[in-house]
This record gives C-alpha cells, structure tokens and sequence, in this order.
C-alpha cells in the first residue's frame, strides 16, 4: 500500500520533482561519463604513447567525482526543500487521517528512492552515449587516432556512480526524516498558509550599501591589475593577495545585499517606469527576497567566477601548449648541459669540504664537446653489457650553442639585464612579476659565431652584426618579446663591458632562437654579440645546448629508441678531476609532443569536468531558490489576478524577477573572470601566445547548454505554478 502510495505521488507532483530528476540526472550521467576515462584513453590509443595517463586521469576525475558528489548531495538536499516545503500540508493529513509518523517516513523514503532509480536509469544510459562519443572527443584532445573502436561499459564507474547517489539518496533520506519527526501536525497542516516573515530593508540604505560593495569590488580589481599575481610566492604578496580576495568577496556581498534597494531608488526615480505596468510589485517582490537570498548569490556569482575562469583559462592554456610546441619544437633530440658558474663553485665545495666529501667543483675554462661528453657517459659500466652513449650513431647531423652568463668574473652585476631594457623602452613586466627580481636578472650572451652556425644548421640566413652590432633572440611570449621588439626597433643601445652595441635588426626572429625541445618557450632572452667582445668581457659559460637531427636511414622510431636505452646523467669533470657541468634537460621531438598532447587532455578534462558540474550546481540552487519564491507568492499572484490583471502581465513580472536573479550573478562572475583573466593572459603569456577565443566559445556552449538551460526549466515551471495559483481564484 505504501509503495503504491509512493509511486502515485510521484506521478502527482511530478512538476515538483522535475529539478531534482534533472539535476540528479544529469550528476549521475556526468559522474558515469568522465570517469570512463581510463577506458576512454585506453581505445583512443593514448595509452600507447604514455601508458600512465590512463591511471593519471582516472585517478584525478574519481578524487574529484567524490569530492563534487557531497557538492551535489547538498544541493539535492536543497532542491529536496522546496518540494518539502510544497508537499507539507499533504504529509500532515496522512497524518490526520491516522498514518504513523513513520510510515510517513516510508513514504518519503520511497519517493524518494524511485526518484533517485529513474535518474540513475537514465543518468546511465545518457552516460554509456555520451562516454561512446566522448572516445572521439579524447582522441581529438591526445591527437591520436582511434584504431578498435568498440562498445564499452565500466563496471567500476558504474559502482562509483552508483555509491555517490546512494550517498545523495542517504544524505536526502535524512533531512527528510528530520522534518516529519520534529514537525507538528499543525505546523504540516497550516504551511501552505505560513510565508516567511520578510522585512524590506530601507531603500535608501540598501543602495549606499550597493554602493560601498561596488566600490570594493572596483578596489579589489584596482588591487589585483596593480599588483598581479603572487608569482613568487613571497609572505607580502600572498598577504596582499589575500586581502584583495577577501575584498572583492565582501563587495560581492554587499553587491548582492543593496542591490534591490538599488534598483528600487533607481527606477523610483524614473516614475514613468516605475508606475508603469507591474513595475512596482515585480521591485516590492526583489526588495523583500533579497532578505534571503543575497548571500546565496554572492557565492553564485562567486563559484561562477571560478567555473568561467577554470575552463577560460585551463583551454587556452591548452592552446598554448599545441602553439609553443609547434615553434619550439625544430629537432629530432635536444641535450642541455648546465655549467657549475663562480658562485654555484663556491658553495658546492663549502658545502663538500664542511662535510668531508672529497668532491670538488669548478668553473669551465672553454665550452664543452657535448657529443663527445655524452661518450663518456657509460651504460652499465664495468659489466658486458657496458656502452657509450655515442650520439654520433644515430644522428645525421648536430650543432652545439653555448651560452655565456653577462655578469663576468668577479663582478656584482650582469651587462645587461631584462630591467635595463623596460626602463630604456619605457615598458614593464606584469604586476606581480616585478617582486620575483626576474627583470633584475642578466641576459644570456651568445657569441656571432656560433648563432650563425645554429642559423646554417637550420637553413636560414646568416646575420652581419659588424663591429658594434647586437641582437636579441627568444622564443618566449609577447610578453617578454614585446619589450625585446621595442628595444630593437627604438635603437636602444647597450654598453657591453665599455663598448656601446646597435641593435642590427627590428625584431626578434622568433622562430631562430629554440634551443630546446619543449611545450614552452625555454629562451628568456640571449644576446647575441660579436666574438671578440666575449672574450675581453670574460664571461663564465652558462648553458650548452645540443641540438641533433637523425640520420636519414635511420627512422624516428629507431632513433628514439637508441636514446632510452643509452642516455645517461654523469657529470662532466676537467683534467683535474673537478665537477664544472652536470646534463639538464634532454628532449625527442616525440617526447615532445606527447607530454604537450597529455598536458592538454590532463588540462581540457578537468576544466570541463568541474566547469560543467559548478554551473549545474549553481543553475540548480537558482531554479529551486525561484521555484521556492513563486510558490510562496502563488497567494499575492492570485490576488493580482483578483483585481484583474491579466495573466500576461504577472508572468511578465515573474520572468523579469527571474532574470535578474539570474543574470546579475553571471555578469558579476564574468566581469571578476574578466579582471583575473587579464592579470593571467599577461603570465601565460611570458611562455606563449595565448589564444582565448576558442575558450570563450567553449565556456559560452557550457553556459547556453546548462545555465540557460535551467532558467528555461525555471520559468516553465513558474508558469505553471503561477497558472495553479490563478486556477485555484476561480475554484474558489
């Protein structure tokens, strides 16, 4: 009987329901969806080329599926309440009519239970479609092409989705078990009756308090473009950040709190507008909800912020990579070996004589042979199976650049430094990246000489720097090109140890200064400066940068393969026995390629995973907070329609209500994105450029498909509970 119960009204306030079968629905097909990934990868040919993202991925989205899982139990506890608070009177006269408070309880119980069956149902079989179609989506994301495509299901998604619903369910359970036993008869019976004791704050105070929150919020942007990002991570910029976190999160608040006093002045100003139509009651009405809701919205605005900015930013970031990637990526293999400069000498050998290791250091007196350091590096040394790491058998063709520190020996200070430039350009660096002492660094020096053998082993022209000329080269961002290009184009001149150098070109050549293998810009900028002033200023080395392309009989395949077997890490020591080097970083083009290819599916997966499941959550706290509204005004509505307004006019005041609540949090979330975005193009853009476009677009889809999507649901749903209340003025 009970279960029969149940299901009927189930059917009954299927309206009711309908939000909470939506958004659960959509959690669970989700949920189900994102963590096939390891499947997913698996059949896309990711795993192929890196046999741990699979674990990577699935690890990462099953942390996070749990963590969004209690977001979402909350929330149904949430949109629970209001079909709670629609259906009291009804669980009061089963009451009435002598039904135990617990079999009530069972009622509920199983309500809500067949709810959660349907939209696991259907969040399942949404999930199996979209997880099929999302193989295409991931091969496109790793660039890898799809060669067994097959059906799939995951048993192990599927019990992880399933234990987060009976989580929700559980968590459901409870708070409305927790309303029948500690609610009276009386209460239940006359809840229908009993509004919200609402009062409309002052107009005049809720604007000045609209107004001391923009005004904090304007500080808190003025803040964060003045002074950027904590980058270095410093105890003062961090404290700074935090303070104009905590700012802009206030203004936020008092945004919210005074904006229906706000608009309420405002539009009593304009008394044609106010006295026109339902203009006054549709104002009365936002005056007297924002009592309730204006905090709710500031963490709307607030999540969305952080949802717009995640996807923005995580996509274009992915973007970034497949660029970077593309420039600076020129050559079958890169080596890059690090000198030991005075400085580093001095305290390696405090520290190993302190400590009594018989180890010492020194600086480099000439440059390195890397080809014939790396035959020095031997496999297995002492055994049979010993070998050289002999490059010269795979590689059809090499070219060695060294770069020298500008501060010579004995001096404090480089020649010329990142900060000598802004100064003469009249440009900076980004707030924030100021405080890390970047731009008081010097500037690599590399000699005429070997830049131009770099230019012939890449087949472009040679350059002519005559006596007195200079160049610069990176292969960074505009942020730091930008001041390059400046210097150059203005003529900008350097003394180089008591020589005055031109510039010889306009710009930087971009695409002639990689030195390395890798998904980012590595060349912070080198200058590049006749032979001989090299040698006066005695420069102590700095890097060397090995850059080989195979032999043409020998295949990509074949020549990454020789370099995971035979590469090794000794460090380079003189005749003397002294450490002066040690290898750095060393990269395949394929290598390459692949970390970019598993940054980006890392990057685009999170983003949009916990982009999407916010803006649900908040779309879904909106719709229920709006349901909940305009059925408690379902009273004052009828009462309108009483005095013979027509029903266009009262649903016209309904959607413009609606649309405030839910636009002006959106705006508020963009414009906050809008600020951050700005402050973080400046820093992606020091490694590359950054490409937002195809992110916005992104982000906008998300947008129009969840966000738009439920205030559509909204509104339908108001209609009819507004139509109930007008039908039920004339049952009467």
């Amino acid at each position: 009987m009970l279960c029969k119960i149940a299901l009927g009204n189930v059917r009954r306030a299927s309206k009711d329901y309908l939000v909470y079968l939506l958004t659960l629905t959509l959690a669970v097909t989700v949920f189900y969806a994102f963590n096939t990934i390891s499947l997913q990868v698996d059949i896309a040919g990711v795993t192929k080329q890196n046999a741990g993202m699979g674990e990577t991925l699935g690890g990462l989205i099953s942390g996070l599926t749990i963590f969004l899982g209690f977001v979402m139990g909350f929330l149904m506890v949430y949109a629970n309440n209001f079909i709670m608070k629609r259906r009291k009177k009804e669980f009061g006269l089963y009451q009435v009519l002598g039904m135990s408070r617990g079999q009530v309880a069972r009622i509920m119980a199983l309500e809500t239970f067949f709810v959660s069956l349907v939209s696991l149902v259907l969040g399942i079989i949404l999930g199996v479609g979209l997880s099929q179609l999302m193989v295409f989506f991931t091969a496109s994301l790793f660039k890898t092409q799809i060669a067994d495509f097959h059906f799939f299901f995951s048993f192990g998604s599927f019990m992880l989705t399933v234990g987060c619903l009976v989580a929700i369910f559980l968590v459901t359970l409870v708070f409305n078990l927790r309303v029948v036993a500690r609610t009276k008869i009386i209460d239940l019976m006359s809840a229908s009756r009993r509004n919200e004791n609402i009062k409309v704050r002052n107009p005049w105070i809720s604007a000045v308090v609209f107004v001391v929150g923009l005004a904090a919020i304007i500080m808190a942007y003025a803040r964060l473009l003045d002074q950027g990002l904590p980058y270095d991570g410093s105890p003062e910029g961090m404290q700074d950040f935090l303070i104009t976190t905590v700012t802009v999160v206030i203004g936020t608040i008092l945004f919210f709190f005074g904006l229906s006093g706000f608009l309420l002045k405002a539009l009593q100003g304009a008394r044609g507008m106010y006295w026109r139509g339902l203009n006054m009651v549709t104002m009365r009405q936002l005056a007297a909800k924002v009592n309730t809701v204006s905090f709710s919205m500031a963490m709307i605005a607030m999540i969305l912020f952080l949802a717009i900015t995640a996807v923005t930013a995580g996509m274009s970031l992915a973007s970034v990579m497949n660029e970077s990637v593309e420039r600076g990526t020129p050559f079958d293999y890169t080596r890059v070996l690090v000198y030991f400069g005075p400085q580093s000498v001095e305290e390696e050998n405090a520290y190993a004589e302190a400590n009594g290791e018989p180890t010492r250091y020194a600086v480099a007196s000439e440059p390195i042979d890397m080809i014939e350091a790396s035959k020095s590096d031997t496999v297995n040394e002492g055994t049979a199976d010993a070998h050289p790491f002999d490059l010269s058998q795979v590689a059809g063709g090499s070219v060695q650049v060294n770069v020298y520190d500008s501060t010579p020996r004995g001096a404090d200070a480089p020649i010329v430094t990142l900060n000598q430039l802004c100064e003469e350009t009249g440009m900076s660096m980004p707030s924030g990246v100021d405080a890390t002492g970047t731009a008081e660094l010097g500037l690599g020096v590399v000699r005429e000489s070997e830049y131009n053998a770099y230019l012939r082993y890449r087949g472009m022209d040679e350059i002519d720097l005559g006596s007195d000329g200079y160049t610069i080269i990176s292969d960074m961002g505009a942020t730091l090109n930008d001041i390059y290009n400046a210097a150059l184009s203005q003529g900008v001149e350097i003394d180089f140890n008591g020589h005055t150098l031109r510039p010889m070109s306009d710009r930087v050549n971009e695409n002639a200064s990689a030195f390395q293998n890798a998904m980012f810009g590595m060349n912070t900028g080198t200058v590049v400066v006749p032979d001989a002033y090299v040698d006066e200023a005695d420069l102590p080395l700095y890097m060397g940068y090995l850059m080989v392309d195979y032999a043409d009989d020998i295949t990509t395949e074949e020549g990454d393969a020789f370099i995971r077997e035979h590469r090794t890490y000794a460090p380079i020591t003189n005749d003397a026995g002294e450490i002066v080097a040690g290898w750095g970083s060393e990269a395949t083009r394929t290598e390459s390629y692949e970390s970019v290819d598993s940054m980006n599916g890392l990057i685009s997966y999170l983003a949009i995973y916990i982009g999407f499941v916010l803006v649900v959550a908040c779309a879904a706290i909106l719709t229920i907070q709006q349901l909940s509204g305009v059925a408690d005004a379902g009273p004052n509505y009828r009462i309108l329609s009483e005095l013979g307004t027509p029903t266009s006019q009262i649903m016209h005041s309904t959607l413009v209500q609606q649309a405030i609540f839910f636009v002006f949090p959106l705006v508020i979330g963009v414009a906050h994105s809008c600020v951050a975005l700005s402050v973080i193009i400046k820093l992606v853009q020091l490694f590359g450029g950054f490409a937002i476009g195809g992110a916005v677009g992104l982000t906008a889809v998300i947008f129009v498909v969840a966000y738009g999507g439920y205030f559509f649901v909204t509104y339908l749903m108001s209609k009819g509970i507004v139509g109930d209340a007008i039908r039920a003025r004339h049952s009467l």
